[in-house]
């Protein structure tokens, strides 16, 4: 019953069903119509030509069974005229019932009843008594990594998608997804507004506007997460209603500048967690080239910690006897003093005065110039399009306009001579080639590179370039540092900073005795109780039961660790 209740309020509604449902109708009003027309003609002719006569029940009968090719046999002409008018009635019942009423019935009623069983599989509201989950209103690239991260943090979400094609497909997949209009009022008051813990509104811009005016009309204190495609956008979302506004391009490029080798050597903070700095330290040219972690001495000389090792691409857990190469870079952990110390010192070490290299003018692109500006590095740019060189042309240096795959722009270009090179194009497959072609010029070289797609990031490495970092990563992890009210830390593609309780199985153990690098490749950076941070550990220090611990490493990594040693996020 309620199925049928559901299946009829669906017809009620579609509008293009009401309309096929007026041509069924008339079709069949046709058809009834040319059945009373040849039941009288059927009357005339008996009557009139053969002197029968037969009732008007039986005039119907005999029209129906010939037109739907019954022919039973009872009822004959013996007229020409009469078997003429047979003739008639037969092909006329072939063409209108049996093909045309099939076809009308198939179009204009089967098929939508299909469609309203398949759109009805599609939930329109959220399961009744839901709590803080996250609502998403498109499925594009930021919101797939972050359903993969709220997955695994055990977060709920659901997906909205007016498309009821689209909804059904992502409910297939196993998605959770409502079906619902962004412009109607009734999809947000079916997803328990006032239960969620956040809203990301990530369509375009002037999309965002309207859905966040909306959300914000019924539910005035939910917080309202919106992607800015554009930097001119953000003052809007915010005025609509926006609790934060995420320029995720514009940060791509300012976090990719952050990770390049320019003037001087020195740490590139990354992230913070209390007051500890998380940083990289590029070892390229310091006397920490060719030295085991354990003879920097860093911790003695400075106070600050080593946490990891990056190499091309690839995050290792400190080890005292790893031995670092001029492509290391080392994930440090220390107070501002500490890190300005470490500076102060290294300052003088790899001085490459020329400028860094741009390939690809685009929004990410400018937004790297201009933070590399403020830092007084000078960047040339390479770009196809002459329309972009003279748009961004006063953000840089010089300006090469052709390809980047041209030898002779791409030395006059100063590849051979520039610290760092960043690929900032839209394309995976250009970035990945260019990669390669500079790692080939130049072996000294760091190469920065945006990426698209989460499968091309291995590739990208083996190419040659040092780190690689995907607008869907960014604003995925902008996100879920909200949701858990954590400051954004972005250490790279796969690599994250990980909070969770001290499992039984390790409370009253020491550092040592866990084993927790050994065993997980996991680096422990702090330990969080009673609101007292510990960031100076030891072998020797002790894991209390109640007490947080932060860990640096990737999701297999973590996965591992609460295999081992249990306990939850």
């Amino acid at each position: 019953m309620k199925f049928v209740s559901s299946q009829l309020a669906y017809f009620l509604k579609d509008r293009v069903f009401k309309r096929n449902a007026k041509k069924l109708v008339r079709y069949l009003l046709f058809l009834g119509a040319v059945v009373v027309l040849y039941s009288i003609l059927f009357h005339v002719i008996m009557i009139s030509v053969e002197g029968r006569y037969y009732s008007w029940v039986t005039g119907f009968y005999w029209t129906l069974t010939v037109m739907s090719t019954l022919g039973f046999g009872d009822i004959t002409f013996e007229s020409d005229i009469g078997r003429l008018f047979s003739i008639i009635v037969l092909l006329s019942g072939i063409i209108m019932l049996l093909i045309v009423l099939p076809f009308a019935f198939i179009r204009f009623f089967y098929i939508p009843f299909l469609d309203s069983r398949n759109k009805n599989r599609v939930p329109r509201q959220v399961p009744a008594g839901t709590k803080d989950h996250i609502i998403i209103c498109s499925y594009d690239s930021i919101a797939r990594d972050l359903t993969w991260r709220l997955n695994q943090e055990k977060i709920p979400y659901y997906m909205i998608e007016s498309d009821p094609e689209i909804a059904l497909q992502r409910h297939d997949n196993q998605i959770p997804v409502i079906w619902g209009d962004f412009d109607d009022e009734e999809t947000f008051s079916l997803i328990q507004l006032e239960d969620v813990k956040l809203v990301l509104v990530n369509r375009s811009d002037t999309e965002n506007t309207r859905i966040i005016l909306t959300v914000r009309h019924i539910a005035p204190n939910v917080p309202i997460v919106a992607i800015a495609n554009e930097d001119e956008s953000i003052d809007v979302l915010e005025l609509s209603g926006a609790n934060h506004v995420l320029p995720v391009k514009r940060w791509l490029g300012e976090q990719l500048a952050n990770r390049v080798n320019a003037q001087h050597a020195r740490s590139h903070p990354i992230g913070q967690y209390e007051d500890l700095l998380i940083a990289e330290l590029p070892v390229h040219k310091t006397p920490l080239a060719h030295k085991t972690i354990r003879e920097t001495n860093l911790r003695q000389k400075f106070g600050i910690s080593i946490a990891a090792v990056w190499k091309r691409g690839r995050l290792r857990p400190a080890k005292s006897d790893e031995i670092l190469t001029d492509d290391s870079v080392l994930v440090i952990i220390g107070n501002e003093a500490q890190l300005k110390g470490i500076d102060e010192l290294y300052l003088d070490y790899d001085v490459n005065m020329n400028p860094v290299l741009v390939i690809g003018g685009g929004k990410v692109g400018m937004a790297a110039a201009v933070a590399l500006n403020e830092l007084g590095i000078p960047v040339n740019l390479i770009e196809q399009d002459p329309k972009v060189c003279k748009k961004v042309g006063h953000l840089f240096n010089k300006v090469f306009e052709g390809l980047a795959s041209d030898y002779d722009l791409i030395v006059e270009a100063g590849v051979m001579e520039a610290p760092s090179i960043l690929l900032s194009t839209n394309d995976d497959t250009m970035n990945i080639y260019l990669a390669s072609y500079c790692r080939q010029l130049n072996k000294e070289l760091r190469i920065v590179s945006r990426i698209s797609d989460a499968r091309n990031i291995e590739i990208i490495h083996r190419a040659g370039a040092d780190f690689v970092l995907s607008y869907a990563t960014l604003g995925a992890l902008a996100t879920l540092s909200i949701v858990q009210g954590q400051n954004l830390t972005v250490l790279g593609e796969g690599v994250h900073l990980f909070i969770t309780q001290v499992p039984d199985l390790l409370v009253g153990k020491t550092l040592a005795e866990s084993e927790i690098g050994a065993k997980t490749g996991l680096s422990v950076i702090a330990l969080k109780k009673d609101d007292e941070v510990i960031t100076k550990l030891t072998a020797d220090t002790e894991l209390s039961s109640g007490a947080e611990i932060v860990l640096i490493g990737n999701a297999e990594m973590k996965h591992e660790f609460h295999r081992l040693f249990g306990g939850g996020n």
